[in-house]
């Protein structure tokens, strides 16, 4: 078989091409199984002739070669604290990143969801270009066997480039696949989103249920909708109400994420908002310094203003973990190494706020 039709972009796909190849049900998922898991397609004690259909045996290498056609990588950017951004090339050329995490107890990925991003978040790069197009079920699982093969992957976190939600077909069959042969932990599967209501009434079907990470940014809707300019009008405490009952529902805490910008979202009211709607929550907080982005104004504010911050919000009620971006000093925010190897025209952004008010304007 020509590894041409295995260059495919959804798991549905590649099960109808091994199943025209005389799969079974079980042979499916031995391939997917040993995929995902980054392990040779020859892998076992047993002998392939002695289980396999005569045509995918004969094919297996084909098929191998179309797997790792999905995602090959185009270049690998370490960092110092142990983390390495990945500019990863798709089938039809187009590039996403995903990110080795930092070592720690759990060994973790983060992995794109989209070319693009449809939501235009003012201080995130990726935004800035808009969406150009999905990736497939298998798309995405291809970035965690590729990451396997470099380093052990125990937990994935859908925080790269594109909003889940606007994939959620795609993102779903992915974590199900992740979640079952992929032999990772449903806890250890993170779905992050903006906010969308498809999201909270999809995610309680799945049989792998993901945990759940929601933007939040800031308590005042005004300037959350400035941020988040293209994201579901939702009103904070509505999403954290929302975010709670799904939590309850799976026992895994919702995390929060709150990119720390000095003079937009750092201040005393926004420590005020998150004790009033975070407080007794079962959830937990995540504060993280701005990654810098060339050509956006945006500035993180300073390490002891943020842990000035998670020390108030501490003392309020509210579990909150001050975190760093990965790879800060490979400039390798959301959508930089891409937008690098592009080489777009700056977008230039100004943010102003006074204690009355908050404002995010276009330059």
């Amino acid at each position: 078989m020509d590894s041409g039709p295995l260059a495919l972009q959804d798991l549905a796909d590649i099960r109808r091409q091994l199943r025209a190849l005389g799969a079974g049900p079980g042979h499916e998922q031995r391939v997917l199984r040993l995929w995902a898991q980054a392990l040779p397609q020859d892998s076992g004690r047993r002998r392939l002739e002695d289980f396999l259909p005569a045509a995918l045996r004969t094919a297996l290498p084909a098929v191998a070669e179309g797997l790792a056609g999905l995602a090959r990588l185009r270049s690998e950017h370490p960092a110092q604290d142990g983390s390495a951004r990945l500019l990863v090339e798709l089938a039809d050329g187009q590039t996403v990143e995903s990110v080795l995490l930092p070592p720690g107890r759990i060994a973790g990925l983060c992995v794109s969801t989209q070319v693009g991003c449809a939501v235009g978040c003012v201080f995130c790069m990726t935004g800035q270009g808009g969406l150009l197009r999905q990736l497939g079920s298998a798309e995405i699982v291809a970035q965690v066997a590729l990451a396997r093969a470099r380093r052990a992957v125990n937990k994935v976190v859908f925080m790269g480039m594109g909003e889940p939600a606007h994939n959620l077909d795609a993102v779903l069959e992915a974590i199900d696949l992740l979640g079952t042969v992929g032999n990772i932990g449903h806890k250890n599967l993170v779905f992050s989103t903006v906010g969308d209501a498809r999201v909270f009434e999809r995610l309680p079907l799945g049989r792998v249920k993901p945990a759940l990470a929601l933007s939040l940014h800031s308590t005042d809707a005004a300037l959350r909708a400035r941020l988040l300019p293209r994201a579901p009008r939702i009103d904070p405490a509505d999403l954290i109400e929302q975010g709670e009952r799904y939590a309850r529902a799976t026992g895994y805490p919702i995390q929060y994420q709150w990119t720390l910008m000095r003079g937009v979202n750092d201040g005393d009211d926004e420590i005020e908002g998150l004790a009033r709607l975070l407080a007794g929550r079962y959830a937990i907080l995540n504060l993280i310094p701005y990654n810098a982005v060339e050509g956006l104004p945006f500035e993180r504010p300073s390490w002891e203003r943020a842990a000035e911050m998670a020390r108030a919000l501490h003392r309020r009620g509210v579990l909150t973990k001050l975190r760093q971006s990965a790879a800060q000093d490979v400039e390798g925010g959301c959508g930089q190494l891409r937008a690098r190897s592009l080489s777009p025209a700056p977008i230039r952004w100004v943010a102003k706020r006074s204690s009355a008010q908050h404002s995010v304007v276009q330059a």
